[in-house]
C-alpha cells in the first residue's frame, strides 16, 4: 500500500513537471501533497476497482459518474489556495475523496451532490472515515449551498458551459472559484475564478480537463436553448 500511495505521489509530481507552463508552478503546496498521501483513494473507489485506486487516472465510482484522476485533485485543491480556518464549498460530492481532501486543509467543508443515492453514499463513508468537517446535501449544485455562504473558496468538480452566477454571489471577496468550464465531450478548461474587492470578476484559464457535466437547473436550461435555437 505504501509503495502504491508514493508512485501515486511521484506521478503527480511529474504531471506537475509536464504541465508546469501551464499551471505557472513547479510544485504544489506541500499541505496538498500531504493530504493526498493521508486520504486513503480506495477507500472511495467500488471494491472491484481498488486495486487501481492509486494509478494516476479517473475511475467509474457508478451512475455515469467518476472519481477525478488524482493530479487534478491535488491541483484544483493547490489553486483553490486554502488557510486552515477556510470554509469551502464544493459542488459534486461524487464518492467523496475530494471533499475528503480538502477536510485535512480547512476548517469546514459542505459539499453538495445532486444524485442522491451518492450523496447518501459519500455521507455515509465519509462518516465512518472520520471526516467529521464535511457535510454533504443531495441538491443541484448550480445554485450552491447559500445557508453557508460566503465560503472562503468553492470548488466544481463537474463541467458547466459556463460559470453559476449564484457560485460568484456566494464567494467571499478575494476568494477563488475552481470550476471545468465547456461541455461534454469536448474540449474543457480548468479555470481559476477570482472575486475581485471592487465587485469585477478575473478569470484565468489554467489547461484543458475532461470532466463529466454539471446536471440540475444548468442542464434543463441548455436542453431548453437547443430545443429553441437547434445545433446543426
Amino acid at each position: 500500500m505504501k509503495n502504491d500511495i508514493q508512485r501515486m505521489l511521484n506521478d503527480i509530481e511529474m504531471e506537475v513537471h509536464l504541465t508546469r507552463h501551464l499551471i505557472g508552478k513547479n510544485l504544489l503546496d506541500g499541505r496538498v501533497m500531504a493530504a493526498m498521501k493521508k486520504v486513503p483513494r480506495h477507500e472511495f473507489l467500488p471494491a472491484d476497482l481498488r486495486y487501481c485506486a492509486y494509478d494516476n487516472g479517473p475511475a467509474p465510482i457508478g451512475l455515469g459518474q467518476t472519481i477525478s484522476q488524482p493530479y487534478i485533485v491535488a491541483l484544483m485543491s493547490d489553486l483553490l489556495a486554502t488557510n486552515p480556518a477556510d470554509i469551502i464549498l464544493e459542488i459534486g460530492t461524487g464518492s467523496g475523496y475530494q471533499a475528503a481532501i480538502l477536510s485535512q486543509l480547512v476548517q469546514q467543508v459542505y459539499s453538495v451532490e445532486i444524485i442522491e443515492d451518492l450523496a447518501i453514499a459519500a455521507h455515509k463513508r465519509l462518516n465512518k472515515l472520520g471526516y467529521n468537517n464535511v457535510e454533504v446535501r443531495n441538491g443541484d449544485g448550480y445554485f450552491g449551498w447559500p445557508e453557508h455562504a460566503p465560503y472562503d473558496g468553492v470548488i466544481v468538480t463537474a463541467a458547466a458551459p459556463h460559470i453559476p452566477p449564484s457560485l460568484i454571489d456566494q464567494l467571499l471577496t478575494g476568494a477563488r472559484l475552481i470550476i471545468p468550464v465547456g461541455f461534454p465531450y469536448s474540449y474543457q478548461e480548468l479555470m481559476v475564478v477570482e472575486k475581485k474587492a471592487n465587485g469585477e470578476i478575473e478569470t484565468k484559464k489554467v489547461l484543458g480537463v475532461s470532466f463529466v457535466p454539471l446536471t440540475g437547473e444548468l442542464e434543463a436550461k441548455i436542453s431548453h436553448n437547443d430545443h429553441l435555437n437547434p445545433r446543426i
